[in-house]
């Protein structure tokens, strides 16, 4: 390799600094695919949700507002 303790020192660092880097890409990659998971989910839940209230006012029948309340 090389005798020189300063490249020595400055090439130690930088592979310190890349195992460093390596674990904070693998860290925010799970945190990118827990979130793709959830935002998956919730668009699940949402699509769910969206039929539901479709069907409710399908089954509402008429789209005429309602008369306001005799104390009008």
């Amino acid at each position: 390799m090389t005798d020189d303790p300063q490249q020595a020192s400055r090439l130690e660092a930088l592979e310190i600094r890349v195992a460093y880097q390596d674990q904070t890409i693998e860290d925010l990659n799970e945190v990118v695919a827990s979130q793709w998971k959830e935002i998956e989910r919730l668009s699940r839940e949402f699509e769910r949700l969206a039929e539901r209230l479709q069907r409710a006012e399908e089954a509402a029948g008429s789209e005429e507002p309602e008369p306001p309340p005799p104390h009008y």
